[in-house]
């Protein structure tokens, strides 16, 4: 009696070659971070997986940067604006999406969950090399992680659709700037 797998196609590709096929200097990455194996803390990665199901406009890439830590630093290189998403423990009401502007590591929250020193670590990283990109941070409150389980809370699930939402918002936005109505 074998076992049988279901074989899943990729939401997204993490590869240095992906990020150089092609200009990338009118286009914007949506980036998800987290951990996928616990719980809400690994938000940003589900909200990926929704909107790889949808049809983004052409100028916006997303990718499952899950816990990639310092691999992503060819995406900063590629890309002039990044929009990350990622859980955080805030002490707001756990599904509560915010946006934030963050110019150096220090702005980005200080409880920004369990993978916090590596994405500070890594955006410290970024602001040494000779240009950076403008970054964007949305944040989806949780109120804990719950190790080995890729379920997420009611509240930090139903966040997902809003943080989208947002995220286009701000790619219309951000669109307008790069590209100004005649």
């Amino acid at each position: 009696m074998g076992i049988s797998r279901k074989i899943e196609t990729p939401t997204a590709v993490s590869s240095d070659a992906f990020f150089f096929e092609k200009d990338k200097s009118s286009s914007l990455l949506v980036l998800g971070v987290g951990n996928y194996l616990m719980g809400d803390e690994g938000v940003g990665v589900h909200l990926i997986q929704e909107m790889a199901s949808m049809e983004l406009p052409a100028e916006v890439d997303i990718l499952d940067g899950g816990t990639g830590g310092f691999l992503l630093l060819s995406c900063f290189e590629a890309y002039g604006k990044i929009i990350f998403v990622d859980a955080t423990m805030d002490g707001k009401p756990a599904g509560s999406v915010s946006l934030l502007r963050p110019k150096f590591a220090a702005d980005f929250p200080s409880a920004l969950s369990v993978h916090d020193v590596g994405l500070k670590d890594m955006i410290e990283a970024v602001y040494l090399m000779d240009s950076q990109p403008e970054l964007f941070l949305i944040t989806i409150s949780v109120s804990g992680v719950t190790p080995m389980t890729v379920d997420l809370s009611p509240e930090v699930e139903a966040a997902i659709p809003k943080a989208i939402d947002r995220i286009l918002e701000l790619v219309s936005s951000i669109r307008n700037e790069i590209t100004p109505e005649t």
